[in-house]
């Protein structure tokens, strides 16, 4: 990108509210980081109509089959990789569905290899190594013009899949080439190209929008509860009592003995709990319905109905 180009980009602009950040005493600037802070939520609320169109094309493609890849550089890269590795443990769902990669491979997670986002070659081999037919490719760049980025969602487009791109700017090469562009411009930093700041955190509040909306979607929540949810640690066991006694107002001592009944699966003691049917035929019916649990509600209910 040429340097007046680069010039242009919000992103990448001095804050004139932070013009004396090294005068300022330490309450002063935490009161002006989280004025500044406090203006993501608006700003992703402007992008929710861009968020929503792109979510159900997700949902679409991971509700067929599809995977969802979070591709980016650096902060935004990592942040596809933390939302990614969350949806196992908070909805019950394999480790390859929601994948996250960065440039620069598994050393970026921990350190910055800061010319990794410049090569667009990189980008177009990272998903054609690993993407098939029905995937959905979110690209995410707080600039909007990262090569690797666009080189992946070029690719991903030459495959025939569904694109998102995630950028804090207007007008961006990646919202050019992708499907469902999602723009949310945050301002500028107060430390000037620090996109951590405001454009990290606007990013991950889309991604919380993305995973989380998709996964409802597809079933993994009952009301609100994390149904889905695996106990894999003490706080996560409780919880899973705690989920199996909200959804069916059972004591604390039936929701222990039928979430152990059903070695830990919150949906599954749940199902058994209302519908008064064994480990097998709540299995049995989740396994029908692609485990969306409100579907195998329904479908206890029809046969509840028809007895």
């Amino acid at each position: 990108m040429e340097k007046q180009e680069k010039k242009q980009l919000v992103t990448e602009q001095r804050n004139e509210k932070s013009q004396h950040l090294d005068r300022l005493s330490v309450q002063e600037i935490v009161t002006l980081m989280n004025e500044e802070d406090q203006t993501v939520a608006l700003s992703v609320k402007g992008a929710l109509p861009q968020i929503s169109t792109a979510i159900e094309a997700v949902a679409e493609a991971m509700t067929s089959g599809g995977r969802l890849f979070y591709i980016g550089a650096g902060t935004s890269g990592r942040l596809g990789i933390l939302d990614a590795s969350e949806c196992p443990p908070t909805f019950g769902v394999e480790t390859d569905l929601v994948i996250g990669l960065i440039a620069g491979g598994e050393k970026a997670i921990r350190s910055a290899i800061e010319n990794a986002e410049d090569d667009e070659n990189a980008g177009v081999r990272t998903i054609a190594e690993v993407a098939k037919a029905g995937d959905v490719v979110v690209g995410i760049t707080a600039s909007g013009t990262a090569p690797y980025v666009i080189g992946a969602i070029r690719e991903a487009n030459r495959l025939g899949l569904a694109t998102v791109g995630i950028s804090c700017n207007q007008g961006t090469p990646l919202s050019a080439v992708v499907k469902y562009p999602i723009e949310v411009p945050v301002g500028p930093e107060i430390i000037t190209g620090s996109t951590r700041l405001k454009a990290g955190t606007a990013q991950k509040m889309v991604l919380n929008m993305i995973s989380s909306t998709a996964m409802i979607q597809m079933g993994k929540v009952y009301g609100n509860l994390m149904v889905n949810v695996q106990a894999t640690n003490q706080k996560l066991r409780v919880r899973t009592v705690r989920i199996i006694q909200e959804a069916t107002g059972a004591d604390e001592e039936t929701a222990a003995r039928f979430g152990a009944e059903a070695n830990g699966d919150a949906k599954v003691a749940i199902l058994m709990i209302m519908f008064s049917v064994s480990q097998q035929k709540a299995s049995a019916a989740l396994d029908q319905v692609r485990d969306h649990f409100g579907d195998a509600v329904k479908l206890l209910e029809q046969t509840e109905a028809q007895v």
